[in-house]
């Protein structure tokens, strides 16, 4: 009798751990198999130090096929080209399909800078850090900056999903000027689809709104928030100011010479518009237990997954899946699976818990949310070098665990419960 498959779509940072965590909960009772577009993993929170030359992309990187090699998990870089939901049949690029018994779908996002004229790398006159090969793309646009320096832009456009990141870079740039002793000659505004600084798509935590506006004003940072960019030409970004019924309170027009703009994100073509899958941007529509209703053999865990936003705002605001809580709905997928094959309902709820760390280069800030939407059981922030320090060692835990083709060591748990940190619902 042929066991079921579990094929696992998307070699991310949710992906790929979720892929070792199914297949150590199975335990052989079913076959394995992720579908990536890449034999490589990449570790996004570093592509900021990427951006500046702190690391080169290599140092962040794991070569998969001979990870899941060793752990006996199927696997293909060939990429995805449609989801056929109804037919549990995924087709891939090069004209083949595979047929599953269950999917998980964990591909991340489809980053939407077409939907601002001028925005993003390709074509655009703006760099990103989303992805490792743009942040190489921006060291190189960064080297001819610091050659002859000009204002900085920074920021997050309307319906971003993703603050942190850009605050990262915006304090990282900052703290590498210095450095240079180029500081002074470099003009920086922070533009932001947030209502108040430090909003970070969550409605604050803590009270990074202090900690994040002390630390800009500090740095002599100017921010535009509630901010909706209109459009981007070379070296001149055009901006409206909006106000709490909508309407455009005031325009910018804000000089670059170079610019980072995190976009908006929406679902993967693969996936995008098959009804009861997907919400209108394309975001997979889950349950409590990480579950599709409308295709009930279908799972979903990080950015792909379609979360409602905190409240409305005057400019969408999207909410971010940070890395603890995409890890918390491996935990509840692997958990679900683990009982379904057992012939069982699924029960696993993830907690959505959120630990974050912002590095700013020389210092940063952290903060713990339980869970990630208010109203919260544990509501903190606080700031010091030692968040950078920290953003270190995570680094160099997470690609050890992924090169290992370990989910959550023993010691990782350990640490997380004297915490009181736990990635499902008691």
């Amino acid at each position: 009798m042929d066991k079921p498959k579990i094929v696992v779509l998307g070699a991310g940072l949710g992906g790929t751990i979720a892929a070792y965590e199914i297949n150590a909960a199975v335990k052989a009772r079913a076959e394995v198999m992720m579908v990536s577009d890449s034999e490589t993993y990449s570790f996004v929170p570093s592509n900021p130090w990427v951006a500046v030359r702190w690391r080169e992309p290599e140092a962040i990187q794991v070569h998969l096929p001979p990870i899941f090699a060793k752990k006996k998990i199927g696997f293909t870089a060939v990429g995805a080209k449609r989801l056929h939901a109804s037919e549990k049949r995924l087709e891939l690029n090069d004209g083949t399909s595979i047929n599953y018994d269950y999917l998980v779908i964990s591909t991340g996002p489809d980053l939407a800078f077409d939907e601002i004229e001028g925005l993003g790398p390709h074509g655009g006159h703006t760099v990103s850090i989303c992805q490792t090969a743009h942040a190489s793309a921006a060291a190189e646009a960064f080297d001819r900056f610091v050659e002859n320096p000009g204002p900085i832009v920074v920021g997050a456009v309307q319906g971003a999903s993703c603050y942190g990141p850009a605050y990262e870079f915006a304090l990282i740039l900052d703290t590498e000027l210095r450095r240079r002793k180029i500081r002074d000659k470099v003009p920086m505004t922070f533009v932001t689809a947030e209502p108040y600084i430090g909003h970070l798509g969550l409605d604050g935590v803590g009270d990074t709104k202090s900690l994040l506006e002390s630390e800009m004003r500090e740095r002599h940072i100017k921010w535009i928030t509630n901010a909706r960019v209109a459009k981007v030409d070379a070296g001149m970004m055009h901006v409206e100011e909006i106000a709490e019924g909508g309407a455009v309170a005031k325009t910018h027009d804000l000089p670059f010479a170079f610019s980072m703009m995190l976009p908006a994100f929406r679902g993967v073509p693969a996936v995008r518009d098959i009804a009861g899958l997907t919400n209108p941007r394309g975001f997979i529509l889950v349950d409590k237990h990480q579950r599709n209703p409308a295709f009930p053999e279908i799972f979903a865990l990080g950015v792909c997954v379609a979360i409602p936003p905190t409240g409305p705002t005057p400019v969408p605001v999207g909410v971010p899946k940070t890395g603890f809580m995409i890890e918390s709905m491996v935990t509840a997928i692997a958990a679900n699976l683990d009982m379904i094959l057992d012939g069982k309902e699924p029960t696993a709820e993830a907690t959505w818990n959120a630990v974050c760390l912002a590095d700013f280069g020389d210092g940063g800030v952290a903060f713990v949310a339980q869970p990630q939407l208010p109203p919260r059981n544990v509501n903190w922030a606080a700031s010091g070098k030692w968040v950078h320090l920290a953003k270190v060692g995570f680094e160099k835990y997470f690609l050890r665990k992924v090169r290992k083709g370990e989910s959550e060591p023993f010691y990782e748990k350990l640490a997380l419960h004297v915490m009181g940190i736990r990635k499902l619902r008691m």
